[in-house]
């Protein structure tokens, strides 16, 4: 493997499903594909595609769970070089109309449940397909049945991932088969895919966050089993079952699957790499999993933007779980301030990223993609994050919060992160996510939104006070509120903006 070289996805898979077309390389509840198979149903999804009419660059929009056909269609696609648009299906149904629009979809897929209340905001404009298995295996079945070939280029578009839309509305993120093709080549080296490889899926197929763990899991020539939905219970049975090796989970889940009483009793000997990403991730929880859970654990740092990663070892640095890690090799990572100057070495700025890995843009959004990019003053691009960070003197970042979480109130920088580590701390508290809400005195103040520990009636004056003897005067909470579960994304991301409007709405009798 050489640094020049460059990797089609699906022509991978067409390797493989000649080298080893037995091989299992898809599990999907009690169904398997074996390489030969995937290959075979790729091909019927890609000829159709072309048959419909469908060029190099044009989209499809994917909308469903996961599933072997979610898989089959966004291969096959890839294949014919059609774009695959990945859709929440939790978004409301103007919402994924919206978004299949905005990509300028020529077909809709998605699941059953889903379409009649999306149809409406289509306006008859994007055909609607279903996008299960045997509705998908029937459409394609009327192709021919092998597509033409086409030589796929590192600058065309492998996909567009639309933001959470947890900040505004979401934005067509468009990442290259370039980008993907460096992304296989460093996890193939560093995280120990191969052909061996079991790989666990258990986060939404349509998140990139998926994607990290699911295409080197492929590319490589190994076995993925996926969850439709995830349970702790279901998952810690198929892992041992499948001797998995390697997965992804958000800090939500670990914490869940890490609660389990019966957690030690299911064999996990056979892992060797986990990863986790998109949520603030506790030193406490990562420090519990290296010490129960066998094999690697690696925090990653970045967004489906692309940009700049960090990346911490977890197993490998025990005194610095309070970090995202080190900028991985070949990434720039730097820290700006309002004004766009960087900031010295200590002091806190927004993350900014460089490298080989970014998105081309939002699509058809030239001036969303200019806010996003920050240059250098010798002229080098880089990707804006939003979030708020400092370098530790051993060149370690630690994340502070996202600048729009930020609280600023009466002058003083107010970071939501330190008031939520010292909440979790007390006895009655099993989750917290701390907002600021407009003060008239103030400009704003912080808000705690807490999910009591089981059995536990702790007042909110009590937790108010036992908190104000820990901080500084500034950040003394203003109020608190109880709720049964904070609102999350299917990644395991707090909904700030949603906290931040039923806080206002109650407070208005709204």
């Amino acid at each position: 493997m050489t640094e020049d070289t460059f990797f089609v996805l699906p022509d991978l898979v067409r390797g493989f499903a000649q080298s080893q077309p037995a091989k299992t390389a898809v599990i999907d509840d009690d169904r398997q594909l074996s390489y030969a198979e995937l290959d075979e149903q790729m091909d019927m999804v890609a000829a159709t595609l072309q048959h419909a009419g469908l060029k190099q660059g044009d989209a499809i929009s994917l909308c469903g769970y996961n599933s072997s056909a979610y898989v089959v269609l966004f291969l096959g696609a890839l294949r014919a070089a059609v774009v695959p648009s990945l859709i929440a299906p939790s978004s409301t149904a103007e919402g994924i109309a919206n978004m299949a629009k905005d990509s300028q979809a020529k077909m809709l897929f998605i699941e059953d449940s889903l379409a009649e209340a999306v149809t409406p905001f289509l306006e008859g404009r994007t055909p609607i397909l279903s996008l299960e298995n045997a509705a998908v295996t029937a459409w394609s079945s009327k192709a021919i049945s092998r597509p033409a070939p086409i030589r796929i280029r590192p600058d065309w578009p492998f996909n567009i991932i639309y933001s959470s839309g947890t900040t505004g509305t979401p934005k067509g993120i468009v990442q290259s088969h370039g980008m993907r093709s460096e992304h296989i080549k460093r996890a193939g080296i560093a995280f120990a895919y191969e052909a061996s490889s079991v790989t666990m899926i258990a986060t939404p197929l349509y998140s990139n966050t998926t994607l990290v763990s699911f295409i080197p899991g492929i590319a490589q020539g190994g076995t993925v089993v996926i969850m439709g939905k995830f349970n702790t219970a279901d998952y810690m049975a198929l892992a041992a079952k499948h001797k998995a090796t390697h997965s992804m989970l958000v800090p939500v889940q670990y914490k869940r699957i890490m609660a389990l009483p019966d957690f030690d009793s299911y064999d996990l000997s056979s892992f060797i790499m986990k990863f986790c990403t998109s949520a603030p991730f506790s030193g406490e929880l990562k420090g519990d999993i290296v010490a129960r859970w066998p094999g690697g654990l690696v925090e990653f740092y970045g967004m489906t933007e692309g940009g700049g990663t960090c990346m911490l070892p977890a197993h490998l640095y025990p005194d610095k779980l309070h970090t995202v890690g080190l900028p991985t090799e070949g990434h720039d990572i730097r820290l700006i301030d309002d004004d766009g100057i960087e900031v010295t070495q200590g002091k806190i700025g927004e993350v900014v990223g460089s490298s080989n890995a970014m998105m081309a843009g939002y699509y058809g959004q030239p001036e969303k993609t200019r806010e996003a990019e920050w240059y250098s003053p010798e002229g080098k691009r880089f990707i804006r994050t939003g979030d708020n960070g400092r370098f530790d003197e051993d060149g370690f970042l630690t994340l502070m919060d996202r600048k729009k979480d930020m609280i600023i109130s009466g002058g003083f920088n107010i970071f939501p992160s330190d008031l939520e580590a010292e909440l979790i701390k007390h006895i009655a508290v099993a989750d917290v996510a701390v907002i600021g809400v407009p003060s008239e005195d103030w400009g704003e103040t912080p808000v705690a939104v807490i999910v009591r520990e089981e059995g536990a009636e702790d007042a909110g004056d009590t937790i108010k006070a036992w908190l104000a003897e820990r901080v500084g005067k500034t950040q003394r909470l203003h109020d608190v509120v109880f709720t049964d579960e904070l609102p999350r994304s299917a990644i395991g991301k707090v909904l700030k903006r949603e906290l931040r409007d039923t806080y206002a709405t109650t407070q208005t009798g709204g």
